[in-house]
């Protein structure tokens, strides 16, 4: 039988450009996280993730192998996220335990317990909620607005997480990889790189009419989108420039508190909710 998916069964997995632990780290699989293989080597495995369908190369030791129909089980099981800041996972079946981090997938949990590939997993932590917005249901104002409240709190338990390229934790995270796990918590799909999430949801006019939740880009000398950050309202952002930090932001960009200076061009605002 071919084993063309995996999972993540570690805390957090490093996922390459290329097969070699000397190259850059383009994203990470939390635990939890699908993917399909696409290419095998010895030591390396070219995957695609499931959520956001990024590619790279994870080491075979970190590659927990899925048949298409515990891959597909999986899928179709409802994927939690784990909102304890850093909480224990206990594989029951083998006697192991090791921390899951915030945002962490716990596919198809029911009463705190999971079933991986035939093993029993324990996560007693607390657990996010399936978003009404992502199942369609009509939201009236007041219940989006809170849904936009709730994305912001929760993307504030990030604040002054370390910046790191293609990070995706609270141990080191990078400005698209927040947005994109901020909105996972509210179980709404988004891209992982910031080119990528300014083609999602509906453009906002201006900063007058943006509302918590909206997402701001921001642009280089070419004009090139470069940077993205959660707006937490009108005068604030929540965004990762050396840290997960809260600036003041108005119609020309993002105002440094510390630096005393502009060091984003806003090029535009988007709404995914």
């Amino acid at each position: 039988m071919t084993m063309d998916h995996g999972i993540c069964l570690q805390s957090v997995v490093p996922v390459r450009s290329e097969p070699s632990h000397k190259v850059e780290m383009c994203t990470q699989l939390l635990f939890g996280e699908l993917y399909s293989v696409l290419q095998a080597e010895p030591e390396w495995v070219k995957i695609k993730l499931e959520y956001d369908n990024y590619e790279g190369w994870i080491n075979v030791k970190a590659h927990s192998a899925l048949d298409e129909p515990e891959f597909e089980h999986l899928l179709h099981a409802g994927a939690r996220c784990s909102l304890d800041l850093v909480q224990l996972v206990t594989n029951e079946t083998k006697k192991e335990q090791f921390p899951v981090l915030y945002g962490s997938s716990l596919p198809g949990i029911e009463e705190f317990r999971m079933e991986i590939a035939g093993e029993v997993w324990v996560y007693d932590g607390q657990v996010s909620m399936i978003s009404d917005f992502e199942e369609g249901d009509e939201e009236g104002p007041g219940d989006l607005m809170e849904l936009k409240h709730d994305l912001v709190h929760d993307a504030m338990q990030f604040m002054n997480a370390p910046y790191l390229w293609g990070g995706r934790s609270l141990f080191g995270i990078d400005c698209s990889g927040l947005v994109q796990m901020a909105y996972k918590l509210k179980n709404i799909r988004l891209p992982r790189d910031a080119s990528q999430q300014a083609e999602q949801g509906e453009p906002v006019t201006s900063l007058e009419e943006a509302e918590p939740g909206d997402l701001a880009f921001f642009e280089n000398e070419e004009g090139k989108i470069c940077h993205v950050g959660i707006l937490i309202d009108r005068q604030k952002i929540l965004h990762c420039s050396g840290k997960v930090r809260n600036d003041i932001m108005d119609q020309q960009g993002i105002f440094h508190n510390n630096l005393h200076e502009y060091t984003h061009k806003l090029k535009m605002i988007r709404r995914v909710i």
